[in-house]
């Protein structure tokens, strides 16, 4: 053991071995020191995880990053192991030691890998003692967030209680975390002036074609499909409902090498349990009563393409096991069939459910899990984006204007505000219907807030319950129809009285009222102009 953290002998009663704690302050106070004033962090950071072998007497030490768009676990750092090794070690969340300290963010202790399955030893390192070799494994947590593990391989002499290093490796990881997090940020800014500088730069980023929205979480959503759409990576879309995950499976495969092969979409919760094994995979004539037909099913019908499964947590346990063999091995059999048939199929599903919850309660497959979620997308809710709702009220407008044979051309600003603060629980499936609703309502062109629904009129919509009296808010409703009147008719108290149903001297004083200069109206009217 290197000089400097030489122990001192002291015997611990509790441990039943040489006890930590004379020498912790001076290696934390070290490696503290090497961390806080690092140029290179990553660089550092192997030689910290050198000194940490050392001093707990490990021949290995390791640290992985969760890499949030692939949705993997990956070595960043380590002692000991070679280039070639480290690029092996690589998890997917849940899967391993590794993959369970970062889907549990609790530490795991395997006292002896030889006798462990969970311990995958995906890198390949070998011991050439006959020694047991211990695996910790502790999380790195920052802001709530898990960011990665710290692990250690140890050879012992059969050691029974790990938790002197458990408690040690936590404190190393927050350490290590705290520096990270500073580091990671520092790349996700100059990650965003880089996109910044080619947008500046007439440099085109992508953004699929049929998806609205402009908000950061939608930039990173198009980075995220962009990332995998050239690829046949099996993809997971997971998101409330009505926030347009079919969408988001159109724009994969519409950007990818298969777009001009059939995307086939199937909703798995509509398909009762008796039919939908002969609608994915077919059947042949006479399979079943009824079956007068040879049928192909939605596998064959996307050969070459894409299949979208939306609601794939619907799929009944019997039909997991099936559609297993098929992302495996890529082949099917009709019902009532022997011939195998191979396939060539890119896979995406969707589901609004919580699989990791159902996989506890046995109602979804864990290995079924792991083949459809080895690229999950988050599909942000509308009350995450609200600065999107303008421009999609727009599309909407322009889009039922077209299919209805309407011309609306605009939404008053207060009811643009009440759909600002309403929480959607319905999405944008919701907020499409919203606006249909309100195009067949209004009499004169124009949106206003009395042709929303009642549900978005009361306080529930806007968590606004108990903010004034019922009078008052009549107040604000009707200064927002007045205000909307002043700007339509560019500040004209007579139009302004007539398009609201009342008289000029019921109109001048309910502008006195509310303190209005219909001559400001004209003038935003004529810069609007």
């Amino acid at each position: 053991m290197h000089q400097k953290y030489k122990h001192k002998g002291m015997f611990c009663e509790k441990y039943k071995r040489v006890c930590y704690a004379d020498t912790d302050l001076t290696f934390l106070v070290n490696i503290s020191n090497v961390i806080s004033h690092s140029q290179d962090i990553y660089k550092d950071l192997e030689r910290v995880l050198e000194e940490l072998c050392e001093y707990l007497n490990a021949q290995y030490s390791i640290i992985t990053i969760v890499d949030r768009y692939y949705d993997r676990i990956m070595i960043n750092s380590a002692f000991g192991l070679t280039e070639e090794e480290k690029k092996k070690g690589i998890y997917k969340i849940g899967e391993g030691v590794v993959g369970e300290v970062v889907s549990t963010e609790q530490p795991i202790v395997i006292p002896d890998i030889a006798k462990n399955d969970k311990f995958l030893n995906r890198t390949g390192i070998t011991f050439q003692n006959n020694k047991p070799v211990a695996f910790l494994c502790v999380p790195i947590i920052i802001k709530n967030e898990i960011t990665g593990t710290l692990s250690v391989h140890k050879e012992h002499a059969g050691i029974s209680d790990f938790s002197p290093e458990i408690k040690f490796l936590n404190i190393i990881g927050m350490l290590i975390g705290r520096n990270i997090s500073i580091r990671r940020k520092q790349i996700e800014e100059l990650d965003e002036l880089r996109k910044e500088n080619m947008r500046l730069k007439g440099v085109k980023l992508f953004k699929p074609e049929n998806i609205i929205g402009n908000t950061s979480l939608m930039s990173d959503l198009y980075s995220m499909i962009e990332r995998v759409c050239s690829t046949n990576t099996t993809v997971m879309i997971r998101g409330e409902s009505g926030v347009g995950k079919e969408l988001i499976a159109e724009a994969i495969h519409n950007a990818s090498p298969r777009a001009s092969k059939p995307f086939v979409k199937v909703n798995c919760s509509a398909l009762p349990e008796t039919l939908i094994e002969s609608e994915l995979f077919g059947h042949e004539k006479g399979a079943f009563t009824g079956a007068n037909a040879q049928h192909t099913g939605r596998f064959e019908m996307a050969n070459e393409g894409t299949v979208f499964l939306d609601e794939i947590g619907d799929v009944p346990l019997s039909m997991q096991v099936k559609l297993l063999r098929v992302i495996q091995q890529r082949q099917i059999e009709r019902v009532g069939g022997n011939k195998t048939i191979d396939i060539d199929v890119r896979i995406i599903t969707a589901t609004n459910r919580n699989l990791e919850n159902m996989i506890k309660e046995g109602a979804f497959r864990e290995d079924f899990y792991y083949r459809i979620n080895v690229f999950p997308i988050y599909v942000p809710a509308l009350r995450e984006r609200r600065a999107d709702i303008p421009i999609l009220i727009d599309h909407f407008i322009d889009k039922l204007n077209k299919r209805n044979g309407t011309k609306i051309k605009r939404i008053t600003g207060g009811a643009l505000d009440m759909l600002m603060v309403y929480s959607w629980p319905g999405n944008i499936r919701e907020l499409e219907n919203v606006i249909e609703r309100a195009m067949i309502l209004t009499t004169d062109d124009v949106i206003h807030s009395y042709n929303l629904p009642p549900t978005l009129q009361t306080g529930f919509s806007s968590d606004t319950i108990d903010k004034g009296t019922l009078s008052n808010v009549l107040d604000k409703v009707e200064k927002q129809m007045i205000v909307d009147a002043l700007i339509l008719t560019r500040g004209n108290m007579t139009k302004a009285s007539v398009q609201l149903g009342i008289t000029e001297r019921m109109m001048g004083s309910r502008i006195f009222k509310y303190g209005l200069n219909p001559h400001n109206y004209k003038q935003l009217s004529n810069e609007k102009s």
